[in-house]
């Protein structure tokens, strides 16, 4: 199905062929035309399927169809996303979709002084993105009014709640008007996102173009198996040899995340590190310069596995395994987006079998073991068995017995255990 076959405003359309769209994914067949016809949508679409434009046109259209004037602390339509680094990420695509159109869109998170946003909000903004705790501090200050928000999306709300921000996102939703769009997009749906889905979603549809948890399948997944010690030494030798020019890799610490570093720049690698220890202006750099091929390498932590977009990104490196399985699915969707074809690569230590075992449990299938020359540590398989055996098997129902033998004196002499 063809973006033209929608008969969109003719400065969207124009938009849409600056981007260079033409076919829609699932997610846009399936989302735009309810919602272009003010439905509530709850939608199960992973990562890199085309999800912002699925929600954001029919806004846009809707926003021209009932064209009003740009008010003064009053946004028309109210995006709520986990991180700055996906707020400013979702601005800079809707722009894109808007840049046609008299309309104002603009990004909000912490970490930035709020002046500068107080103005704009006073200029006035068409389409705030925001994540929920900035939006909560204007809205405690009298900087913003939602009473005249029309449009809600709830943008990867299954992180949302992950991260604590469900009591936010209810008391934000209870300053909109009652009888606005809502439209809730989640990578997985879990029990906590139904729950919410029930609460605030009005007649709503279910648009799903994904198995729970799925994985894009242009994505090819391998383990290095690799002592702990070794992994840096290991990821710069696969860098090398394999001759990786664009990897995004991921840490599970900042502390991790700075030691790599230090190996990459030792190695002469050009790298960037993007966690939350870093301003917001430095990682900004860092997503740039990374974006831009200015540099080879993005070392980065969990903040940084949703929202990215990264044109050409071939290369999804798990220096660490996530804690949780589901993790590992956001973090390697940056890689394979929109048809594109990506790897997965995971460096697992014998620690993380367990965690590696989750995760072929999660995506259905199991993950191809590559062992690097000079890197063998031993059989990881039989290894990981042993520890399942010793798991599952039942504990000893004998109790320990001490047998005390005395000699001709009365004194004791010999003491003996066994097991009675």
């Amino acid at each position: 199905m063809i973006f033209s076959s929608l008969d969109l405003a003719p400065e969207i359309q124009r938009a849409i062929d600056a981007c260079g769209y033409s076919q829609m994914t699932p997610i846009q067949q399936q989302a735009i035309i309810p919602a272009r016809r003010g439905k509530d949508l709850l939608a199960n679409a992973q990562t890199g399927t085309g999800k912002t434009a699925a929600f954001a046109l029919p806004i846009l259209q809707q926003m021209v169809d009932r064209p009003k004037d740009t008010s003064a602390d009053s946004p028309r339509a109210l995006i709520l996303t986990p991180t700055r680094e996906l707020a400013e990420q979702l601005a800079e695509t809707i722009q894109s979709y808007a840049q046609f159109l008299p309309l104002t869109v603009t990004a909000f998170y912490g970490g930035v002084k709020m002046t500068a946003q107080e103005k704009k909000l006073r200029a006035g903004i068409d389409i705030l993105i925001s994540t929920p705790g900035r939006l909560l501090e204007h809205i405690v200050q009298c900087n913003v009014n939602l009473s005249n928000t029309e449009f809600v999306v709830l943008d990867e709300a299954d992180r949302m709640l992950d991260m604590g921000f469900l009591a936010d996102v209810k008391t934000l939703l209870q300053k909109t008007q009652k009888n606005h769009q809502t439209l809730l997009f989640s990578a997985t749906i879990s029990q906590a996102v139904k729950e919410l889905a029930n609460k605030i979603l009005k007649n709503h549809q279910l648009v799903s173009v994904a198995k729970q948890n799925a994985i894009a399948d242009t994505v090819e997944h391998v383990v290095y198996p690799v002592e702990e010690r070794r992994k840096a030494e290991l990821f710069v030798d696969l860098i090398e040899e394999k001759n990786w020019f664009k990897v995004l890799v991921f840490t599970s610490t900042k502390a991790q995340a700075d030691a790599l570093m230090k190996n990459l720049k030792h190695a002469q690698i050009k790298a960037a590190l993007c966690h939350a220890d870093k301003s917001q202006g430095t990682r900004r750099r860092a997503i740039a310069d990374f974006k831009a091929d200015k540099v080879q390498v993005l070392v980065a932590t969990e903040v940084a596995a949703r929202g990215l977009d990264i044109q050409g990104l071939e290369h999804v490196v798990n220096f660490n395994l996530p804690y949780l399985a589901e993790d590992y699915v956001h973090r390697v969707g940056r890689a394979g987006r929109a048809g594109e074809k990506g790897q997965a690569i995971s460096l697992v230590s014998r620690e993380e079998e367990r965690s590696l075992a989750n995760i072929e449990k999660l995506i259905g299938s199991k993950i191809k073991r590559v062992k690097m020359p000079g890197y063998e540590v031993g059989d990881r398989e039989a290894i990981f068995k042993n520890i399942e055996k010793h798991s599952r098997a039942p504990r000893s129902n004998k109790v320990s017995q001490t047998k005390i033998i005395r000699d001709d004196t009365g004194n004791k002499k010999v003491t003996k255990k066994k097991k009675v």
